[in-house]
């Protein structure tokens, strides 16, 4: 009897538990199974947004200085901000000590072309006296050769006159192209030098353009032609048209310039800073609601739900944002499902119930159609 009674407790302490194994196996397969919402990778049409900033640069900047030495300033004819035309005078140097040469350049072109003209005349005489023994041979071609001489030493100092005269006509400075001088980097009586700083720089045309810096994964949206809206640091906004695209990026800030064309105005001053938003037009892209992307050590990643619903996370690249959605460059295909709530706190591998209202809001028409109201209205299966 007692050993028959200690047999009935060891069944009823066994039965108790396999009960306790298996209510402790259910709670635990009831904690595995997390309730989610779920979204769906889609293919919308975004408009992305794009926004770039840097300096007013005046598209085409012309140096002006000195082409001669060791003259003073004497005049300054223009000054920043004006507007001059091409070959207007912009400064004139002193040429008193200039035109005094000049004037003795002259006094030897008028001395060298008498004795060119006396030479010529004794060379004339003995014209038809060759071997008529009235002159030697040597005597006869030392006159021809000193007319010669004297029609070059002639031809000298008309030479050296015309280079004086081109000197004089630049003791004035002139402005290469119409445009506003930017810069004036001269006094009067400032003493001239060709290897020095430009006494003058100017805007060619008075154009003025956008020297925006926009980051090397952003390049390949923006193409010459395309239209800008460009933001001065006073408010006010111009309509601006990228001109040109640098193929060179930055090294160390991997940055490329982008320039952009502006309307010619009086209050675009180069060196002032503006901003650039570049207009891009609205094409269908695959995205994903923000909330279903969660950052890990690795990146951001998504929460994918396969068949068998189950979590398989995956590294994703991403683009622009826009309105609560944010542009897939890199990840799952369009239809993709996703863990949106409690995502980020599930595992690779995990089992996930998606909640039924989840469910049909990822089952709406893509036009934000609610569903209910299609339910009710009969248009519901």
């Amino acid at each position: 009897m007692a050993l028959g009674a200690v047999a009935m407790a060891l069944v009823v302490l066994s039965g108790c538990s396999r009960s306790s194994a298996d209510k402790t196996t259910q709670a635990a397969s009831a904690e595995a199974v997390r309730a989610v919402s779920m979204a769906r990778v889609e293919l919308r049409a975004m408009g992305v947004a794009q926004q770039a900033s840097g300096l007013l640069v005046a598209r085409e900047e012309v140096a002006v200085g000195p082409e001669l030495s060791g003259y003073r300033v004497a005049a300054l004819l223009a000054d920043e901000g004006d507007s001059v035309r091409a070959g207007q005078p912009l400064a004139r140097l002193d040429d008193g000590l200039l035109q005094a040469r000049i004037r003795q350049a002259e006094a030897s072109l008028m001395q060298a072309r008498a004795q060119s003209r006396q030479a010529q005349a004794e060379s004339a005489r003995v014209d038809g006296l060759d071997g008529q023994g009235v002159l030697s041979d040597e005597q006869i071609q030392q006159r021809r050769t000193a007319a010669a001489s004297a029609n070059a030493n002639a031809d000298v100092a008309a030479a050296n006159l015309a280079g004086l005269k081109v000197e004089a006509e630049r003791m004035t400075l002139r402005a290469p192209v119409a445009g506003v001088v930017l810069q004036r980097n001269v006094r009067r009586g400032d003493v001239a030098s060709p290897g020095g700083e430009a006494m003058f720089r100017l805007a060619r045309d008075g154009m003025v353009e956008l020297a925006a810096e926009v980051p090397e994964d952003q390049v390949d949206r923006v193409h010459p032609g395309d239209k800008v809206e460009v933001t001065l640091s006073s408010g006010i906004t111009l309509p601006g048209t990228v001109r040109l695209l640098s193929r060179r990026v930055d090294e160390k800030t991997k940055l490329a310039q982008v320039r952009i064309g502006l309307p010619v105005r009086t209050d675009l001053r180069p060196g002032g800073f503006a901003r650039a938003d570049f207009q891009h037009a609205a094409e269908p892209v695959a995205a994903v609601p923000e909330k279903a992307i969660h950052f890990e050590a690795g990146g951001p990643q998504l929460a994918t739900i396969d068949g068998d619903d189950r979590i398989r996370k995956l590294p994703v690249t991403l683009g622009a944002r826009s309105q609560g959605w944010v542009v897939l460059r890199d990840g799952p295909p369009v239809g993709t499902r996703l863990a949106l709530g409690g995502g980020a706190f599930v595992l690779d591998g995990d089992r996930v119930q998606v909640k039924q209202q989840a469910m049909a809001e990822a089952a709406a028409p893509a036009s934000g159609v609610n569903p209910a109201a299609t339910a009710a209205s009969g248009g519901g299966q």
